[in-house]
């Protein structure tokens, strides 16, 4: 299994995947905000993968605070987490993992400032193997909706290198395969930064799963070939209602999709879903910078001095998905229903302990 982040000797390690497919090379970080600059850098990509890089991170930036004092020290903890989760804006993993750092260590007040730092490096830890542990369960109920010999169009990576390991959308992939399914990957290229063409073809190559890159512009032509069955995605956010933020180019593929009467998956944790955002509308698109559309491998491609728009994603209408792949089964519409089902007694703690957090902000005390 790729090993995509971890804690290690009191650093987290992670892979640099801007350099792969040529060059496996390990980053390793000693102080949260190195883990922040690898987010932001894309050496660490999807959604769930950030999540668990924005936990290791707090839990590094935790053993370098000084305070003896237990509420000082989850006062300076809770500016080191605020301060991890502007890294990336559209990914509510990172936003997830953190507020459940941050649930630990109020949970912790009765420790002692060595005991909670202890406590949140082996929570980040557990939320490592519990990503994998998830993402095993979300591929076996997905690969339920795979027949035997379909072939599958995907888009981006969202496989072991945009979780814990093992994968979301290429995870049901992969455990159609362990099913005894004989499947068939067509990957699309994923600009600008071409996710599929330098991880989503290594991965499926490196696990001996027959994969067919394509540019993103031939995945109608396929479709209408009828040499597509079905297409599955990952996400970064999903709204409370169905709509889907994923990688720019992901709603595309959708319209595609619903033209040909070919079924459309999103794979993704419960996480991933973010029930305080009632539709797509309000899903916040990063704008990454331009040279990633102008530039490649250092060199120009585009004439000087013109203008350029670079999303990082775009939202897919929830009418435009079959359905939503978790680990707790197949959502189906209504969504809004479906989805508050899936999410029934889960968080609740943590949403209680921002609301306490935030008012305390607003008042201008310390956290208790």
């Amino acid at each position: 299994m790729i090993k995509t982040i971890a804690w290690q000797d009191n650093r987290v390690v992670m892979i640099d995947q801007r350099k792969l497919p040529r060059e496996e090379i390990y980053v390793v970080c000693s102080d949260y905000r190195q883990v922040i600059e690898a987010i932001k850098a894309m050496v660490i990509r999807g959604a769930p993968a950030i999540g668990l890089a924005a936990a290791l991170g707090a839990a590094l930036g935790a053993q370098g605070i000084a305070a003896r004092d237990p509420g000082e020290f989850r006062q300076r903890f809770e500016e080191i987490c605020r301060e991890i989760g502007k890294a990336r804006p559209t990914a509510i993993n990172l936003a997830w993992a953190l507020e459940g750092m941050l649930a630990k260590a109020e949970s912790a007040a009765g420790r002692g400032v060595s005991g909670i730092k202890n406590l949140l490096v082996r929570e980040a830890r557990r939320l490592v193997s519990q990503d994998v542990a998830i993402n095993r369960a979300l591929g076996r109920a997905g690969q339920e909706v795979i027949r035997d010999g379909d072939t599958i169009l995907t888009h981006c990576n969202a496989g072991a290198l945009a979780t814990g390991g093992y994968g979301t959308a290429l995870g049901v992939i992969r455990a159609a395969r362990a099913a005894g399914k004989k499947v068939r990957v067509l990957a699309d290229e994923t600009r600008p930064f071409l996710q599929g063409t330098r991880l989503t073809a290594w991965e499926l190559a490196r696990d001996r799963i027959p994969v067919t890159l394509i540019t993103d512009s031939m995945a109608g032509h396929f479709m209408k070939k009828g040499l597509i069955d079905r297409v599955i995605v990952g996400a970064d956010r999903i709204a409370a209602n169905g709509d889907t933020a994923n990688k720019i180019g992901t709603y595309s593929v959708a319209v595609l999709a619903r033209a040909h009467r070919i079924p459309f998956y999103v794979a993704a944790p419960c996480s991933t879903i973010d029930p305080r955002i009632k539709t797509g509308k309000a899903i916040p698109i990063e704008e990454r910078d331009e040279k990633e559309v102008t530039h490649w491998a250092g060199q120009c491609l585009a004439p000087a001095g013109i203008q350029v728009l670079n999303p990082a994603f775009d939202v897919t209408p929830a009418s435009y998905i079959t359905g939503i792949i978790t680990e707790r089964g197949l959502l189906q519409a209504p969504f809004g229903r479906s989805i508050r089902e899936a999410l029934r007694g889960k968080g609740e703690q943590m949403e209680a302990g921002r609301r306490r957090r935030e008012a305390t902000a607003k008042s201008g005390k310390k956290t208790k």
